[in-house]
């Protein structure tokens, strides 16, 4: 993993192709009770229309230790940014992981498939079950499944408006 401390993360670029530090959020996703505009910023920086960059990749491990330590079996943005960013990394446009980083993040991916697994069966949020249930999909090889779970929710499947 990435220590807070190293350098590399000056020259690592978010879902804008421009260099984004994340760790002051990360920090504050760490620290603060109420992490909604963490998450916000997070969202924001990280994803942009389908684009990821290295920053992206550098905090999956980073957000599995954070919901590890935190452990709110409702949070969905964790498994669901997870996704959006596991999904988005195969595009053409999106950069390739950097070598140094690749062990560690697909061991945080299958990490938190695990603590999905693990939390499931208590997750009552419909967003929060989707999330996970799309992480362990991809986790297992069922990038589709995975897709689909992440990006569609049970109204928009049935073609209901959400009342």
């Amino acid at each position: 993993m990435l220590g807070l401390d190293d350098i590399r993360w000056n020259d690592l670029t978010g879902g804008y192709k421009t260099p984004f530090d994340p760790r002051p959020l990360l920090t504050r996703l760490e620290t603060e009770p109420d992490a909604a505009t963490v998450w916000d910023e997070l969202w924001e920086e990280l994803h942009h229309q389908g684009d990821v960059g290295e920053t992206s990749y550098a905090v999956i491990p980073h957000l599995v230790r954070i919901h590890r330590m935190h452990g709110v079996v409702d949070d969905w943005n964790t498994y669901a940014i997870v996704a959006i960013i596991e999904l988005a990394r195969t595009e053409p446009r999106n950069p390739k992981i950097p070598e140094w980083l690749e062990q560690d993040y697909f061991r945080a991916i299958e990490e938190l498939a695990e603590v999905g697994i693990a939390e499931i069966s208590r997750t009552k949020e419909p967003d929060a079950v989707r999330a996970k249930l799309s992480v362990i999909a991809i986790a297992k090889g069922l990038r589709n499944h995975g897709r689909f779970l992440v990006n569609y929710s049970e109204s928009e499947i049935m073609g209901v408006e959400p009342s």
